[in-house]
């Protein structure tokens, strides 16, 4: 990695907590610890509320011009939420019509089913509409982490319903999303559209950003951001994050 960054974003599940859980407070005083120097985004597939319970609720220790520095991008950066000082407001929201949510709605249930994929005993609903992106969730949204990690260790079971799923909409972007999760936004509409809808709101190039995620594979929902250009570095869970920003934090000037 060349010049020190500007902005750090990153993935949230599996990368700054372990999945749809709180963050750890080591996690959580380093993300303070680096918007004392830098922006930081936090892009993943969750709604604003998953958001809310993981990260933010856990930052207690963050001034409101802190806060001000942290960019949220709910459901693969295709929602974008900034703080005002006293609330988070939406700036955008690239949201799905009817028809492309139950296009996509039917599509993943009939290959889930066909796949042998879908499950009988799960925590909580399968298919959720988050307004912006469609999300199959094999276990259920609420599934403990070690559930989810048992259930597809090799990745093989989220690319062939992928595959499956993007042959039935060719008009929508189809991605793997966390470790159990298959993920549909509008065509174009991913994390690389986020960070360059980023880099044209905060006037940080592509190239000043560093992105970090553990889904960086050509099927992971990380990939586009790779593919974009910008510089990335790959972690396996939420403590490698933090080893890396333990290195990484001492080297950064403020902005």
């Amino acid at each position: 990695m060349s010049p020190a960054p500007r902005l750090v974003a990153f993935d949230l599940d599996d990368t700054l907590a372990p999945s749809k859980s709180p963050l750890d407070p080591r996690m959580a005083d380093l993300l303070v610890r680096l918007l004392d120097v830098v922006e930081v985004c936090v892009i993943s597939g969750g709604q604003f509320g998953q958001f809310q319970m993981q990260v933010v609720d856990r930052l207690g220790a963050a001034t409101p011009a802190q806060l001000a520095r942290l960019h949220l991008m709910p459901t693969c950066g295709t929602q974008y939420f900034r703080h005002t000082g006293e609330s988070w407001d939406q700036v955008y929201a690239q949201n799905l019509t009817e028809d492309e949510k139950s296009r996509a709605l039917a599509a993943v249930a009939e290959s889930a089913r066909d796949l042998g994929l879908w499950e009988a005993e799960t925590w909580g609903p399968i298919l959720e509409d988050r307004g912006s992106q469609i999300t199959f969730s094999a276990l259920g949204q609420a599934a403990p982490v070690a559930a989810k990690t048992a259930w597809d260790p090799s990745g093989a079971k989220k690319t062939a319903l992928r595959e499956a799923v993007a042959v039935q909409l060719p008009d929508l972007e189809v991605r793997s999303g966390g470790s159990t999760s298959v993920d549909i936004t509008r065509k174009g509409i991913d994390k690389a559209y986020g960070m360059s809808r980023l880099a044209e709101m905060t006037g940080i190039d592509l190239q000043e950003m560093l992105f970090v995620g553990d889904r960086l594979d050509e099927v992971g929902n990380d990939y586009p951001v790779k593919a974009l250009g910008v510089p990335c570095h790959a972690v396996t869970d939420w403590e490698d994050t933090a080893d890396y920003l333990d290195a990484l934090i001492p080297g950064l000037s403020p902005s």
